[in-house]
């Protein structure tokens, strides 16, 4: 892939977390980007070329973000875990719905020659998802839909969107249905986090023996992808000639309890589970087929839960329980702080 000429790129939502890795990505490969989001990347400086705090709801900021730009990846969205998904239907549809129709419309008027589309797992049907044990979704099972609320529907329909472009003007689009991506620089507190970085921050936050609470009976089922693989996934799709939607995620189905498992074995402590069932915990069980990406990409991502999960987890820990300064070190900092007398 890096033998591939440069190419002036746009990644939306580069404030974000698979963004701002994806922009990282793409500047070693030797592209020229430009990043677009609503807010800056939270944790660490962005690599791209050039940044954009813009409102790509607005079209005169999609106009602005895509001028001169060859490819886009459209990852900026409305979105968050959960416990926020859960109980902001209009906001999340309202924000989703003018951001993508304004990205695509702007970029078939202003000629980009690709076009990625981040979709989700949340746009397949619940009646599917209704059991732990269950059989990974594939590609066709988004219809007949029945997908998540606000968000889940939001994304289906503009996936239908990029076909329609597709169809009608010749736009090269490519859509992808990302699995529960996860790993260092992602938010992990707040409300929108996903559930590794959610389980982090209170595995980090809890003493060796504590207890930490887990929505759900934790029987509910996910597979989780680490962001390397997320990002591989996307210039692998990126480069293809497949059009159609595309899983993205890992075929490893562990439970939320075996997940803080995980998460407590890469901490080194010893962590008791509370179950509270009264909480939002989402479809019963999710994982991705990944015969089709297998077949399309001649590839699929390789990074087990167990491995991605150590990075993930020291990143969060750092944030939450920053190491101890040494006395002598503090009292140093305290001198330096106080007024001379």
């Amino acid at each position: 892939m890096s033998n591939h000429p440069m190419k002036k790129i746009l990644v939306t939502g580069s404030g974000g977390f698979i963004g701002h890795h994806l922009a990282s990505r793409l500047k070693e490969l030797g592209h020229w980007v430009r990043g677009a989001d609503i807010k800056l990347p939270e944790y660490e400086m962005t690599k791209a070329d050039e940044f954009l705090q813009v409102d790509l709801r607005e079209r005169a900021s999609c106009a602005l973000a895509l001028r001169g730009i060859d490819e886009v990846y459209h990852l900026a969205a409305d979105m968050g875990g959960i416990g926020y998904i859960s109980q902001s239907h209009a906001e999340i549809t309202v924000n989703n719905t003018l951001m993508d129709l304004n990205m695509v419309a702007e970029a078939q008027k202003q000629g980009v020659k690709r076009f990625l589309y981040s979709s989700s797992a949340c746009v397949y049907p619940q009646f599917l998802q209704d059991d732990s044990n269950v059989t990974p979704l594939k590609e066709e099972d988004a219809f007949p839909a029945q997908p998540e609320e606000g968000y889940g529907l939001e994304k289906l329909y503009t996936e239908k969107l990029c076909q329609y472009f597709t169809e009608d003007y010749g736009m090269e689009t490519r859509v992808v249905r990302f699995h529960n991506v996860y790993g260092p620089l992602g938010t992990y507190d707040g409300g929108r986090e996903k559930a590794p970085a959610a389980i982090a921050r209170k595995v980090a936050l809890a003493p060796d023996g504590g207890g930490i609470e887990i929505w759900g009976d934790g029987k509910q089922t996910r597979s989780f992808m680490y962001v390397d693989d997320c990002v591989e996934g996307l210039l692998r799709l990126m480069a293809s000639k497949h059009r159609e939607p595309l899983n993205l995620g890992t075929d490893e189905l562990v439970t939320i309890d075996e997940l803080v498992d995980i998460v407590a074995e890469a901490s080194g402590k010893t962590i008791y589970k509370r179950h509270d069932i009264s909480k939002p915990q989402g479809v019963r069980g999710r994982n991705s087929d990944n015969s089709r990406l297998r077949q399309v990409l001649g590839w699929e991502p390789a990074i087990h839960l167990r491995e991605g999960i150590v990075p993930t987890y020291n990143w969060i820990q750092q944030q939450v329980a920053p190491p101890l300064v040494s006395a002598g070190a503090a009292g140093r900092m305290a001198a330096v702080a106080s007024p001379s007398r």
